[in-house]
């Protein structure tokens, strides 16, 4: 896998200052994109175990509330069984710390048992979430006034109690 940018300090994208990684490689191409680039499964630097490490050592500042993941897609199958590692090991490292992700694509339709995007730890990494922002950016959707999202289509879904209830949950409506 290979990433594009880590920011140590975002309040962007998720509540609270959080560190962000953005990961490379998206098949959703969303028309007017903010960044086309992590389209390319190669674009920025190679993730490493010294990567991981430094994202832990940045996510243990007591000003960071958590991690975000952001792309290019973390739920490309290919990043998933990467970044599964490190969200187990925030959850056992640091797990005081929240971890948001975004996606394109569509928790319900893409991302359950048996759909296009699911592979062998996509169940694990979704129940290592606290909040999913899902949905491809839309740009006849767009609004500026949306709360950790760009279109209208987008939700906000708190994972905790999405699994629990086997109903999607809406963190902020």
């Amino acid at each position: 896998m290979y990433y594009g940018n880590i920011k140590q300090y975002d309040i962007a994208d998720g509540e609270g200052c959080r560190t962000t990684l953005f990961v490379s490689g998206c098949t959703n191409q969303c028309k007017n994109c903010f960044q086309p680039e992590t389209w390319d499964f190669h674009f920025g630097q190679p993730y490493t175990e010294e990567t991981e490490q430094h994202l832990l050592d940045l996510l243990s500042d007591e000003n960071i509330q958590g991690l975000t993941l952001l792309g290019g897609e973390p739920f490309e199958p290919e990043n998933q069984k990467v970044l599964v590692n490190l969200l187990r090991r925030v959850r056992k490292e640091l797990p005081e710390k929240d971890i948001w992700s975004y996606t394109g694509f569509i928790y319900d339709r893409d991302l359950l048992e048996g759909q296009r995007k699911h592979c062998e730890v996509t169940d694990e990494m979704l129940s290592l979430l606290d909040v999913l922002v899902d949905g491809p950016f839309i740009e006849e959707l767009k609004n500026i006034s949306l709360s950790f999202r760009g279109s209208e289509n987008q939700r906000v879904i708190d994972m905790k109690k999405t699994l629990e209830t086997g109903e999607v949950v809406l963190y902020l409506k």
